[in-house]
């Protein structure tokens, strides 16, 4: 499974669009046969920051959605709307389901 964590930083003024923003990236993600989880979640101690938690069921998953056609247009979407590069952490983990992650520390 390859479990990726990416944080980004949105400039204010599409802070609260986001969500709508990001939409036909993450409908064609949440669509791709080998993804397994893929949700945006709000920072509680930065509400300029969002941060994405994406599972692919293995590489080759992961590799057809970087890809994939709506890849590119995902991120020329966000581009403008980004104060700073997203940080990504990613970690490969060994096992067929969440069961088998064990601890995941991430930071």
């Amino acid at each position: 499974m390859i479990f990726i964590v990416v944080k980004y930083q949105v400039n204010p003024e599409s802070a609260e669009r986001w969500m709508d923003i990001v939409a036909p990236f993450t409908q064609a993600t949440r669509a791709e046969e080998g993804n397994l989880w893929f949700e945006w979640s709000r920072s509680v101690e930065d509400p300029n920051e969002y941060v994405l938690v994406e599972a692919f069921r293995d590489g080759d998953a992961g590799a057809a959605h970087v890809n994939s056609a709506h890849f590119p247009q995902g991120l020329e979407a966000m581009r403008p709307h980004l104060v700073a590069t997203p940080k990504i952490i990613s970690r490969t983990i060994d096992g067929a389901g969440w069961d088998e992650m064990g601890e995941l520390r991430i930071g």
